[in-house]
C-alpha cells in the first residue's frame, strides 16, 4: 500500500522556526532519499512574541542557503499574538504562480531576512505531497 504522503496534501513537516532579525535559516523539512516533493502550503502560528519588524518585514521560504526559492519577502508583521496564524502562499483568486519541484536532499525552511524587532519563535507546518522519482 502506498504512504499517505504519495497520495494526499498531508503535512510534510512542522517545527519551531526563529524569526528575529539576523537570525539564519531553520530548515523544516528535508526532501527523502529517492522522493521530489511540492509543497503546497506552509503556516506559520502560535509566535512566541509579536513578528512585528517595526516596518515590513521580510521572510524567505524555499530551499538554498538563503530559503529564497519559494515565497520571498513575505511580511508578517500582522502576527502579534500567541493565537495568530497565516497560510502561505495568499495568492489572488486569478493568480498564478510557478513553483520548482524539490528534489531529493533539498531543505526547505525559512530565513527572516528583515526579520522581527523581538525575539521571537513560532511554529511553522509544512503542507504538500511527496512521489517517487
Amino acid at each position: 500500500m502506498a504512504n499517505l504522503k504519495d497520495n494526499a496534501i498531508t503535512l510534510l513537516a512542522s517545527a519551531t522556526v526563529d524569526l528575529q532579525n539576523g537570525d539564519g535559516k531553520t530548515t523544516v523539512y528535508t526532501v527523502p532519499a529517492g522522493k521530489a516533493a511540492i509543497v503546497t502550503h506552509v503556516v506559520i502560528r502560535n509566535p512566541t512574541a509579536s513578528l512585528d519588524s517595526g516596518g515590513t518585514g521580510d521572510f524567505d521560504f524555499g530551499d538554498g542557503a538563503n530559503a529564497d526559492t519559494w515565497l520571498n519577502a513575505v511580511d508578517l508583521d500582522t502576527l502579534t499574538a500567541a493565537t495568530d496564524y497565516i497560510v502561505l502562499p495568499v495568492v489572488g483568486v486569478h493568480t498564478m504562480t510557478k513553483f520548482t519541484v524539490f528534489d531529493a536532499g533539498d531543505e526547505f525552511g525559512v530565513k527572516p531576512v528583515t526579520g522581527a524587532t523581538l525575539d521571537a519563535q513560532a511554529t511553522m507546518d509544512v503542507f504538500g505531497y511527496e512521489y517517487d522519482v
